[in-house]
């Protein structure tokens, strides 16, 4: 493909994701001056690799890339805020009911507290938030993404919210 040619599809396929790609960044480095460079290189690999792109949800290719990137990253140059989870501590999906009312409540929270609560998730549990709830990815795609099962998604998920909802309960920003 012609240099052109990459340009064109480049700014067709990636550069309309360029919120989505920082907002996640930004949830998985913890600061904005971490997630511009992340979304820098991210950027970057994509347009390496954009003529390898064929087909599908571009969207989700981006991110894709942009956690990865962020992964790296953060082993390199940040290691202590990267908290792997087990996938055997996920083995468990929470009670639907139980679900709903760590949604009602994380519905009734103020922006303040519950982006600090967020901050405070390992960054499994944060990524997939951010995914599902800012970003509107389905649970197939933040799947695809975190290149794991969709179980495995639904469970992070569910222990997300809980987690949330005990932070939030703890600081006494809403109540049950």
């Amino acid at each position: 493909m012609s240099e052109s040619g990459q340009s064109a599809q480049f700014e067709q396929l990636v550069m309309p994701h360029l919120d989505a790609a920082y907002n996640l960044a930004r949830w998985l480095a913890g600061n904005d001056h971490d997630a511009q460079d992340i979304v820098q290189e991210a950027y970057v690999r994509a347009f390496r690799f954009v003529g390898g792109f064929r087909g599908g949800n571009s969207r989700s290719w981006l991110l894709t890339i942009v956690r990865n990137t962020a992964y790296t990253w953060l082993r390199k140059n940040n290691a202590r805020s990267v908290v792997y989870i087990d996938d055997e501590e996920l083995a468990e999906i929470e009670d639907p009911a139980a679900l709903a009312g760590d949604v009602a409540l994380l519905q009734r929270a103020d922006a303040g507290t519950l982006r600090a609560a967020l901050e405070q998730l390992p960054v499994e549990f944060r990524e997939a938030i951010v995914l599902r709830e800012l970003e509107g990815l389905s649970y197939k795609e933040i799947a695809e993404v975190a290149d794991v099962p969709i179980g495995t998604i639904m469970s992070r998920l569910a222990r997300a919210r809980k987690q949330l909802s005990e932070v939030l309960q703890a600081k006494g920003g809403v109540r049950p």
